[in-house]
């Protein structure tokens, strides 16, 4: 018999083997996968995951992937860690990039060095407004937040749609659901010539550094830990609950807005209907996968790219579809979950012997 025991304390080996344990069994699932789809496994498995890395402009584009993912999931960390689960990246990512292009068609035609800092801070705001309303919902009318932020990702989403059909739509674009390209004093500058890595790597590198002294080194940073591990310890110390809600909530806002004025501001130049294709959800695997620290969440964000241009390059090379990527995504969350079980349990079996024994005589 094969039972889960209840550890006497959390094991801290399983904690950091854990997400290497479901990245390899991920890979072995997908070894499976390849052989049932007809594809020969290996050679299929570099297309996904080392062709993509060739050249130096399959680097880039693997930073270009992971900015909008890391941006998102530093943010999601810092909720997850006062245990805030704001599922609402990807709606606020979007209304992010619905208040960047506000803001940067205000400078179609303008050479004003202040034309990208405003457009950039605007997407922050936006992200962070969107965010707010889920704190003020969540102190205010006590809803939960798992539940608000998900249906707002809904919302957000129509909002973009009605922005790029109506008001926002390029009245010169032949009808089609498009803002006008945006003016080149607002577009965030490339880094290095021959590719698309902009300066939205340097505003993720940022984030990581922040969010890293904001966790180790700083009051509130201890404040958060303490009300995510222990909410009755943190009111006997006199910690503000709501206050450390509106603050992670605010952060997390406005980096995913972050991440949605660098996507817009960026590699695409204009607000189109799918300006991401699921970077708030990935964050959240990403920033789990990462253990909620800013270093692991790096990683992590990293390889999550590389399965989003493994899956496009895979597409191209191959013949796969386009899903294999989710399906990849999908592996790794639940294998993660899986894996996360013998943090806290262990396994034990239990076998009786005396099964296998002679019966005594006068037994039946």
């Amino acid at each position: 018999m094969i039972r889960l025991e209840t550890r006497p304390a959390t094991s801290k080996f399983w904690t950091y083997v854990s997400p290497l344990m479901a990245v390899l069994l991920t890979l072995l699932s997908g070894y499976g996968l390849f052989a049932a789809l007809g594809q020969a496994p290996l050679p299929a498995l570099h297309a996904f995951f080392i062709l993509p890395l060739a050249d130096w402009y399959g680097v880039s584009e693997l930073f270009v992937k992971a900015i909008p993912i890391l941006l998102c999931a530093y943010g999601l960390a810092l909720c997850y860690r006062a245990s805030v689960w704001n599922i609402g990246a990807e709606g606020q990512l979007l209304m992010g990039g619905v208040t960047t292009t506000v803001m940067a068609l205000q400078f179609t035609q303008s050479d004003s060095a202040w034309a990208m800092p405003l457009t950039v801070l605007a997407g922050i705001a936006g992200g962070a407004a969107w965010a707010g309303l889920v704190a003020f919902m969540k102190i205010k009318l006590n809803t939960n937040e798992t539940l608000t932020t998900i249906m707002m990702n809904y919302i957000a989403l129509n909002l973009l749609l009605w922005a790029v059909y109506g008001p926002l739509k390029d009245p010169d674009g032949y009808n089609f659901p498009e803002s006008a390209l945006f003016g080149d004093s607002t577009l965030l500058p490339i880094l290095f010539d021959g590719t698309r890595l902009h300066l939205g790597l340097a505003f993720a590198l940022l984030a990581l550094v922040a969010t890293w002294v904001l966790v180790s080194k700083s009051f509130i940073g201890f404040q958060i830990q303490v009300i995510g591990h222990d909410p009755a310890a943190a009111r006997m110390a006199g910690f503000s609950k709501n206050k450390l809600v509106l603050t992670v909530l605010l952060i997390c806002g406005g980096l995913a807005g972050l991440a949605g004025a660098v996507e817009v501001a960026g590699p695409i130049g204009q607000l189109v209907p799918h300006i991401s294709p699921g970077y708030g959800y990935s964050a959240i695997i990403v920033a789990f996968l990462g253990r909620l620290h800013p270093v692991g969440i790096t990683l992590a964000g990293l390889l999550m790219a590389l399965i989003y241009i493994g899956g496009e390059m895979a597409q191209i090379t191959i013949g796969l579809p386009n899903a294999i990527t989710g399906v990849f995504q999908g592996l790794i969350l639940f294998y993660l979950l899986s894996c996360d079980v013998l943090i806290r349990y262990r396994i034990r079996t239990d076998f009786n012997f005396a099964w296998f024994a002679k019966p005594a005589q006068g037994e039946r």
